[in-house]
């Protein structure tokens, strides 16, 4: 695939030319709206495509973040086993609890008005609570002594049932309302961050199941938090102004119930001990059992190939027995809390009604009083709203914790420096190691690469192909050496120019937009429609997509599509948005050979002039390129035209092992 602006490399390029300018040594650039200043190393993974590409927007399991030597999506099934609980369970263990403050509190800011509004309508229930006792008992004294102003208090005592009615119900409304606004807003932060922070982290710390988890049940419960809060400090003011109250009834009656106090204070304590212990292992369960599922979703096909649905469900379903009893024992702690506080309160209330009794026999307390105190002791002793409350901020701030692991991700550095304009696309490479594990997977690699070049990228199962592709278009960053285009260090450019001039195709695209269509214009610059056509028949997608039964306008999720066809409207997306350096990871593996001549064709006539870099298995895509980087255990063993390197036996052997239909 001889491009027109570079006819014929030379017998030899070397890896770092001595005309090179000297590597920029300086730190990159960053900016506060890029996040902390972490350069993105890293454990392994398979999610190695890195700094949250435009482009490739990864998605949990799919096929573009299939990382070097990371198997076929439909074979991952099982493969963590056990794994996957233990792994959810040691991400959520040790919490993070001031993160988990700080998350919490900026989504009580993000509530802003609503929360503020549910305080106020909660503050303004609870004191019409806790004057309906004192009004009942004034309007009764005042009944039995048939005086005149008795109707005017029975009207009161009525207006603030009707008030209290009211204010309870607007709080529900405004409950709803902020739940769903703090929820947005945790989401949107922490689906930011998770795509601002390097992939292979993010994979290495946290299962797809688990950040599912994460994004939707953890955050939904840490996104009630700012209601609960502002509904829980009214929740304390009856309790608390009851007790005042029975103190300026009757000293006698509020002695009778601060006996039981302290017996009220521990079983609050020890709710909120328990509870958060249990609440917080049952997030873990559910996170490990959510990993399991999309792993066997992902492995469906392989699952129904091998007859292995029933041992599937069982591996599952495995963790259900102590999902089931985590529950048991939260909701456990919870009754026993709703239980002895259902004993203590009557025993409260009868106390203090019998001691009100012998004041009321001694002319000490009138019957109003009577009814008052008996009102207040409910009041003071209403520790089952107490605990309820208390309970939802036990579990919004378990869930936060889990949220805020999301958020202690780093964000990958950009700089904001510019691309000549007039760049061809050079490449280059300069003592790029990556680490991946422990384990060296790139080992301090030298590359040039001229502009208007197509580099095809060769070697056995496991020689790096992928992921130095991977760090040529900086979806890894290399945990030493740098990677410049047209001279510009990847890590200091703009990254919405990068985006634009850097393209990628995969061997397993994740295809995303309601239509055909709109799956090869989608990018951060969506391609217009002349501009689709054209890039779908440069990638031989054109003859299939117009005998669909609404041609580029059939949804994506009805367009019956083999899996040739679904790689070269990858590849069509990747034409639509080619940039200065295109970068194909294996993405014409799917295709037959004739097929592949045609788009290798139009490849080099069709599509944007630039620097092409193939991961290549196939003899002839490397018989076709200008230039061969032959890798091996991670190392460039040698660069130059296939011919020259065809006379090597070593070389030789690296497609006589693909097989003959590669080869």
């Amino acid at each position: 695939m001889t491009s027109p602006s570079h006819p014929e490399a030379g017998p030899r390029v070397p890896a770092r030319p001595p005309s090179a300018p000297p590597p920029r040594d300086a730190p990159p650039e960053t900016h506060p709206a890029d996040g902390p200043t972490v350069r993105a190393t890293g454990a392994a993974g398979p999610a190695d495509f890195g700094p949250a590409p435009v482009e490739e927007p990864a998605a949990p399991g799919s096929a573009d973040t299939a990382g070097p030597g990371a198997g076929s999506a439909d074979t991952t099934a099982g493969s963590r086993g056990t794994g996957a609980l233990d792994g959810a369970a040691k991400s959520g263990a040790g919490g993070r609890p001031r993160e988990a403050d700080r998350v919490l509190w900026g989504a009580v800011r993000h509530s802003g008005a609503r929360a503020v509004a549910i305080l106020v309508c909660s503050v303004g229930a609870a004191l019409a609570a806790l004057a309906e006792p004192a009004v009942l008992g004034r309007s009764l004294d005042l009944l039995l002594a048939g005086s005149a102003a008795a109707p005017r208090w029975v009207a009161l005592c009525a207006a603030l049932i009707v008030a209290e009615v009211v204010l309870d119900a607007l709080v529900a409304l405004l409950t709803g309302a902020t739940n769903a606004r703090s929820t947005a807003w945790l989401r949107h932060r922490a689906l930011g961050r998770l795509l601002a922070a390097s992939p292979h982290r993010a994979a290495a710390r946290f299962a797809p199941g688990d950040l599912a988890t994460r994004l939707t049940a953890n955050a939904t419960e840490a996104g009630t938090v700012p209601a609960t809060a502002a509904s829980a400090l009214a929740t304390v003011l009856p309790p608390l102004g009851a007790l005042v109250a029975l103190l300026l009834i009757d000293l006698w009656t509020a002695a009778a119930f601060l006996a039981g106090v302290p017996l009220l204070v521990l079983l609050l304590r020890a709710f909120a001990r328990t509870s958060a212990r249990t609440v917080s292992r049952y997030q873990q369960v559910q996170s490990g059992m959510a990993d399991r599922l999309v792993e066997a979703l992902t492995g469906a096909r392989t699952i129904a190939a091998a007859g292995t649905a029933a041992r599937e469900r069982r591996r599952i379903l495995a963790p259900l027995p102590e999902l089931a009893a985590e529950g048991r024992a939260m909701w456990l702690v919870y009754g026993r809390a709703v239980a002895r506080s259902g004993v203590l309160m009557p025993l409260l209330v009868s106390v203090v009604l019998a001691v009100g009794g012998v004041r009321l026999a001694s002319g000490d307390l009138g019957v109003g009083d009577l009814v008052a105190a008996s009102r207040y002791a409910a009041l003071a002793a209403g520790v089952g709203s107490v605990a309820a409350a208390l309970g939802g901020l036990v579990r919004g701030r378990a869930a936060a914790r889990r949220t805020a692991e999301l958020l202690a991700l780093p964000a990958v550095p950009h700089g904001r420096e510019a691309l000549p304009a007039d760049g061809a696309g050079a490449l280059e490479l300069r003592g790029v190691t990556v680490v991946r594990d422990g384990a060296t997977v790139l080992h301090d690699v030298d590359l040039r690469v001229p502009g208007g070049t197509t580099a095809a990228v060769v070697g056995r199962s496991g020689a790096g192909k992928s992921l130095l592709a991977a760090v040529a278009g900086r979806l890894v960053d290399p945990d030493a050496g740098h990677v410049l285009l047209d001279g510009v260090r990847l890590d200091r450019v703009d990254p919405r120019q990068l985006r634009r001039e850097v393209g990628y195709a995969f061997s397993r695209p994740a295809l995303f937009g309601a239509t055909v269509g709109a799956a090869i214009a989608f990018g951060a610059d969506p391609a217009p429609p002349d501009t689709v056509r054209t890039a779908a028949r440069a990638a031989g997608a054109d003859a299939f997509v117009v005998r669909l039964p609404d041609g580029y306008d059939t949804p994506l999720a009805d367009a019956p599509l083999s899996g040739g066809e679904f790689q070269r409207l990858g590849l069509a997306r990747a034409f639509a948005h080619a940039g200065r350096l295109l970068i194909l990871d294996d993405a014409m593996s799917g295709l037959d050979t004739v097929t592949q001549r045609q788009v290798e064709r139009a490849l080099v006539h069709d599509v944007r002039p630039g620097t092409r870099l193939v991961v290549a298995h196939r003899l002839s895509s490397a018989a076709r390129a200008d230039l061969v980087v032959w890798l091996e255990d991670g190392r460039v063993r040698a660069v130059g035209p296939h011919r020259t390197l065809w006379r090597e036996p070593a070389y030789r052997a690296v497609f006589a092992s693909a097989g003959p239909e590669e080869a």
